[in-house]
């Protein structure tokens, strides 16, 4: 257990998942927190890339945290990628609600939030145990397909999904980030499945029903807060609202940010979670 600031304390967890184990670090204040976060990362983020966001959390909210790795990846990495069988549906469906239990476990009868990246808002209205999330909040998460994206970022899309990539996931057995461009490497079974919801036009909607559990965000009726970025080319804000339809939209509300309104130059996919953004984070956690 670390005190890196005065008013936060920082754990470093594991748990189960399926068969996997999870690691990654709960942050929470020295006194009781109104709201215990859950925050699923983005495809490829890892679990230390939103800490100044939990400490965040910690001080101005006082709300306590949980960062985490999906299986066999990051600090949840126990083999190379090539050796592993992990799915992105496995990342969303067994590790989400995973990462839920711990949190449940860690701070007993706190109320749970969920704050999800990307991927990790994607496929919530779809997993088990929902009944007691009182508050979703989706980043930059939405059902994109490749030709959604603006050009030129549309270029780097379609070599991902039909050029060089795949190619190179058939031959050695995984993704390889940093030859590609995405900086980090994946398993293949996540970089197939990925690949065929953001090549498809109405990504896994198709699936539900058939390998996929049926969407029913009434389970846990909690209200729903979208925010999609006007600068984001990966997951542009047509994508993020039509995430909208999948939890309900009577219960969601979604929001496009403007960088500039914020004081900031841009935002992007992966920016909102930046210490430079700090300026955004009051907009996107309410006070409990």
């Amino acid at each position: 257990m670390r005190d890196l600031q005065p008013d936060v304390t920082e754990q470093d967890v594991s748990f189960d998942a399926g068969s996997k184990r999870l690691h990654g670090t709960l942050f929470r204040p020295k006194g009781d927190p109104v709201a215990a976060v859950v925050l699923n990362p983005a495809t490829g983020a890892p679990h230390g890339f939103y800490r100044h966001f939990a400490r965040w959390l910690v001080t101005d909210r006082n709300m306590a945290c949980l960062t985490y790795d999906y299986s066999d990846f990051g600090a949840s990495a126990t083999r190379h990628p090539r050796d592993s069988d992990a799915t992105m549906s496995d990342w969303a469906l067994v590790d989400q609600p995973a990462a839920r239990n711990a949190m449940r476990d860690l701070l007993p009868g706190v109320p749970i939030w969920v704050v999800g990246h990307s991927l990790g808002a994607m496929l919530m209205p779809l997993q088990d145990g929902l009944e007691d999330v009182q508050r979703m909040i989706g980043v930059a998460s939405g059902l994109v397909r490749h030709t959604d994206h603006p050009w030129p970022y549309q270029l780097f899309a379609r070599l991902f999904w039909f050029g060089h990539a795949p190619m190179l996931v058939k031959m050695l057995g995984y993704l390889p980030g940093r030859v590609v461009g995405f900086n980090v490497d994946l398993p293949s079974g996540v970089y197939w499945q990925w690949r065929r919801w953001c090549t498809k036009p109405k990504s896994y909607l198709p699936e539900m029903g058939q390998g996929l559990p049926v969407a029913d965000w009434s389970r846990s009726g909690a209200p729903v807060s979208l925010f999609a970025f006007d600068d984001d080319e990966t997951i542009p804000p047509k994508c993020v609202a039509r995430l909208q339809d999948v939890y309900g939209p009577e219960k969601t509300k979604c929001t496009t940010v403007v960088p500039s309104d914020f004081g900031l130059s841009k935002i992007g996919h992966m920016g909102a979670f930046a210490r430079a953004s700090a300026s955004l984070w009051p907009t996107l956690i309410p006070q409990a």
